[in-house]
């Protein structure tokens, strides 16, 4: 028997009782009671119940329907204007009651289905950890046929019709919404195949937009760099335009580069590359740069890539280089854009020429 710190037991035994360890096992214990008698229900006995109960089930799933059409209705038609908060507000209101109801009044239609029209009879399932018998495999699919034979799934077909409508009206409101994301009169592809950048467009230093020429560079400095004239442009379009066109400039030691073409070694000036900021990987701002290694790493997903052979990726979850932005300099000695990029910036999921 267990005891304490101070000798004495812990637990005293019953009268007559079985001690087996620190545990008591009394015995004058109950037997199983099994389970309770069967209680109907209202809709057990009464078939204009159970009708009732079954137009409000397949009345709720098509509420539903109607639920998430609404919640794809206020997602297209009513409008949210620049600058007027009320109009968002009233957007998000519309949107998240279409979606709230749609959700509820499906998960209300399962409960009332499941207590007024499902057999409710009490059953013990006993489990059993390897696999069954013939036998009881064959038992357990004639169990699903019972199953739909007392649920009504196949014989209720209002409600089972409801049921399949609701669920398949459910995601629409997520449907449109994820379309929003992108323009939605324009190509998303196109639109990041295409930056602000063109030729004859000066490199400019983020965020103050004055022109850099190829001598302020030293061997290891690294810039961050916009397109001339980017921030003249109004906030909302200078942002979005700035999301696409962010590049890093570096210069290294010309014999310090790789290039596996003449073509992609005339896209640099005198030992000065210009890449890409956007990961290629989920589109995260590449920022960190490690002047004896010559690696940019992406602090979101640690993706690192190699700007002495073209940005190529070494370690992490992007699946391409950076793209890289041609350069040259003008009869001023400005850095100068050869063209826009060759390829598409961002995420590689994006990119349709590979």
């Amino acid at each position: 028997m267990a005891k304490n710190e101070n000798g004495k037991a812990d637990i005293v035994p019953a009268d007559n009782a079985e001690v087996t360890g620190t545990g008591v096992v009394a015995p004058d214990a109950f037997t199983n009671p099994g389970l309770p008698p069967h209680r109907p229900r209202i809709t057990d006995l009464d078939p204009k119940a159970a009708k009732r109960a079954e137009r409000v089930v397949y009345g709720l799933f098509y509420f539903s329907i109607a639920a998430s059409v609404f919640a794809v209705w206020a997602y297209m038609f009513v409008p949210i204007e620049p600058e007027n908060v009320h109009s968002v507000r009233m957007n998000t209101l519309y949107l998240g009651l279409g979606i709230a109801f749609s959700l509820l009044a499906i998960g209300i239609a399962a409960v009332h289905w499941g207590k007024a029209l499902m057999a409710d009879k009490e059953a013990i399932d006993h489990r059993h950890p390897v696999r069954g018998t013939e036998e009881t495999r064959a038992r357990a699919v004639e169990i699903f046929r019972e199953s739909d034979e007392e649920s009504g799934f196949s014989r209720r077909t209002l409600i089972r019709n409801g049921l399949i409508g609701a669920l398949i009206a459910f995601p629409l409101p997520a449907i449109a919404l994820f379309r929003g994301l992108a323009p939605m009169d324009v190509d998303p592809n196109n639109e990041l195949k295409h930056t602000m950048w063109k030729k004859g467009l000066r490199l400019t230093r983020d965020p103050q937009g004055t022109p850099i020429k190829a001598s302020d560079l030293t061997i290891g400095s690294a810039f961050q760099v916009i397109p001339e004239g980017l921030v003249d442009l109004p906030e909302h379009e200078m942002l979005n335009a700035k999301a696409k066109a962010a590049v890093l400039l570096v210069r290294l030691k010309k014999e310090d580069l790789n290039w596996t073409s003449k073509e992609r070694e005339s896209w640099s000036y005198d030992g000065i590359v210009a890449y890409s900021k956007i990961c290629t990987h989920v589109g995260c701002p590449v920022a960190l740069y490690e002047q004896q290694t010559h690696h940019l790493l992406c602090p979101c997903h640690q993706s690192q890539f190699d700007i002495a052979n073209e940005c190529a990726v070494i370690f992490g979850p992007a699946a391409r280089p950076l793209p890289q932005l041609p350069i040259t300099v003008d009869d001023e000695g400005y850095l100068i854009a050869r063209s826009d990029f060759t390829e598409p910036v961002g995420p590689s999921f994006w990119e349709r020429a590979k």
